[in-house]
């Protein structure tokens, strides 16, 4: 191991560092400008995350098939899609490695991060450096108020509109309390992630049938997609390339939604009749108050 790593080593034997982002002449996995560590390996083999332990560096080239070029001695925010190493490759066993990112996600390429690990731990600066929290929330409340409609939505929003005049309104109102609550426009487990899938579901059976979950997520991908053959994903989540929209998460976990289906369906909230899976008329009598509620606090 390299002196300077071993000096680190006698001082604190692994562990967080404060500083733990390394800014990054190339773009990796992780961000265009800079990588961040969870945390730097000890020496050792009894603990399971010291360098030697079950989870150390020959866990990740043995079981997760990481390149066999030195040490793997810091992990990273993405639980293992991506690793610091000492590189060995030019200086053999005896020099002092180079500090590279391999990441696994793209075929384990390697990125030179540092010429050694001296350089590499005087070169950790503060997360804050890379902070961006408010032009992300800035950026998502942009998209929320002003990006356009998916067609999924849009025809929805035309079979409502005598129920619901201000249908489209609604809909951003809502997603602008998600950014409040979260900074970015993203839909997961909360109370607002929950309200928001029972107005889209409800919008999308308003002028679709819903037979099964899984073809209210996507429709059947042995045919290519279109808007005239709508889904969850064309409605909020990903947008054709010949007919792009703003108004969308750009991603969403599946969990998360089916989830919310089952406990609608177990709650009585939505039913299965002759013509798909609907949601209940009192279940929509509840979701127009909430909705209105909502709409309140903007």
């Amino acid at each position: 191991m390299p002196g300077s790593y071993i000096a680190l080593v006698r001082a604190q034997n692994g562990g967080i560092p404060t500083r733990n982002c390394f800014p990054m002449a190339e773009p990796t996995s992780w961000a265009e400008d800079h990588i961040a560590i969870t945390g730097i390996l000890g020496i050792g083999r009894t603990k399971p995350n010291s360098l030697g332990g079950e989870f150390g560096s020959r866990f990740w080239i043995d079981m997760w098939e990481y390149p066999d070029i030195g040490v793997y001695f810091a992990d990273m925010p993405s639980a293992g899609h991506d690793m610091l190493a000492l590189d060995y490759r030019a200086c053999g066993k005896d020099g002092e490695p180079s500090v590279v990112h391999v990441d696994q996600e793209a075929d384990f390429a390697i990125t030179l991060v540092a010429e050694n690990f001296e350089a590499f731990i005087e070169g950790l600066v503060d997360e804050s450096a890379y902070d961006t929290s408010e032009e992300d929330r800035l950026a998502a409340l942009d998209t929320v108020r002003e990006g356009s409609f998916s067609p999924v939505l849009l025809r929805a929003f035309r079979e409502v509109a005598d129920l619901l005049p201000d249908v489209d309104g609604l809909m951003r109102g809502l997603a602008e309390a998600v950014v409040r609550e979260k900074g970015f426009f993203a839909l997961h487990a909360d109370a607002r992630s929950m309200l928001m899938y029972d107005y889209l579901f409800w919008l999308f059976t308003s002028g679709n049938q819903v037979d099964s979950f899984e073809r209210y997520i996507r429709a059947s991908q042995s045919q290519e997609r279109s808007y005239a053959q709508p889904d969850y994903e064309l409605m909020i989540v990903f947008c054709l390339v010949s007919d792009p929209f703003g108004f969308c998460t750009g991603g969403y976990a599946p969990g998360f939604l089916e989830d919310w289906w089952t406990s609608r369906v177990a709650a009585g909230g939505i039913v299965e009749s002759a013509a798909g899976y609907r949601m209940t008329e009192t279940a929509v009598a509840v979701l127009l108050k909430e909705l209105a509620a909502a709409a309140g606090e903007r």
